[in-house]
């Protein structure tokens, strides 16, 4: 939009940062915080309109009309939030994992429960299509949350594909590009080695993988969002709530073993996570009921980001 202000780009950037800190998380789409926040369809069409006519403006020199041609300034200010939050929490995250796992989960699952609501909430009118979309939306999610992760690979080929695989996920709500680099096997290789370490050698083959997935799957998307979009918003719908079993609080790891039980492991002697065991507290103990809590407090905080995106949208 060209009638933005410095103050709406800012704005744009804090989304663009609820976009990273959510596509850090397994489990957690940063899609769905772009659906919320109501930046969803402008992000696809932006970055749709990367094709041959912007490319025939940048080659002729017409820097201003590619700019505008392709949303530049709105595309800046979402990615550079997302990148700062990205970078900025690698490592908080890490350590919250190590230490608080539970009520990590905790509070994801609730902003899971309060982004199902949200984004069902504007499906215009229900169906048998659009209910049969969510349900076939959750039955995806919960498949993808069962599959055993493959091994770490940092093979460039393979981190292009993880790149292209993962970016799809990220900006499609309710499927998480975090959890799908878990099941491709370099979730910590890519989100908390390379990140937090800044590694370039695994870094750029993942990021050249995402833009061209990203490019190329924002036509699809784009064009199945206006062709049906009540059906999509319920498939989506179907993607973020099947996510739950993804992010259920209480959970162990399983690790890769041998026939014989032992644990096979990396050449640093960490032991292989293939996925995790989820199980029920044996009691209402204190690590439930804040369990709890933190998970009303994600309920609440993207309550608060919907009412913010909804009475933003109204200015803008």
């Amino acid at each position: 939009m060209n009638n933005r202000t410095i103050k709406d780009y800012i704005k744009l950037a804090f989304k663009g940062m609820g976009m990273g800190a959510a596509n850090v998380i397994p489990g957690v789409s940063g899609g769905t915080i772009a659906l919320i926040t109501g930046i969803f369809e402008e992000l696809i069409d932006s970055v749709k309109s990367f094709n041959l006519e912007a490319v025939r403006l940048l080659l002729k020199g017409q820097f201003k009309s590619f700019s505008q041609h392709v949303n530049l300034a709105f595309l800046v200010s979402v990615f550079t939030g997302i990148a700062i939050s990205i970078l900025s929490l690698a490592k908080i995250l890490e350590f919250l994992f190590e230490k608080y796992p539970v009520f990590v989960w905790a509070f994801f699952f609730g902003l899971i429960i309060g982004s199902v609501y949200f984004v069902g909430k504007t499906v215009e009118k229900w169906k048998t299509s659009v209910v049969i979309s969510l349900i076939i939306g959750s039955a995806i999610a919960i498949g993808v949350s069962i599959i055993n992760s493959a091994s770490e690979n940092d093979g460039m080929l393979y981190l292009v594909l993880c790149g292209a695989i993962a970016m799809c996920s990220m900006i499609l709500p309710g499927l998480s590009g975090s959890f799908v680099l878990i099941l491709l096997g370099n979730y910590e290789l890519v989100m908390i080695k390379a990140v937090s370490g800044f590694k370039v050698d695994i870094l750029l083959p993942v990021a050249g993988g995402a833009v061209a997935g990203l490019i190329m799957f924002s036509h699809l998307l784009s064009w199945v969002f206006k062709s049906f979009r009540d059906q999509t918003i319920a498939l989506l719908t179907g993607f973020i709530a099947g996510s739950l079993a993804i992010l259920w609080p209480w959970q162990t790891p399983v690790f890769k073993a041998d026939e014989l039980g032992n644990y096979i492991t990396k050449i640093n002697g960490e032991r292989i996570i293939i996925k995790y065991a989820k199980y029920l507290p044996e009691s209402l103990s204190a690590e439930v009921i804040f369990a709890a809590i933190f998970a009303l407090c994600g309920i609440v905080i993207i309550w608060l980001v919907e009412t913010y995106a909804g009475s933003d949208s109204k200015k803008v």
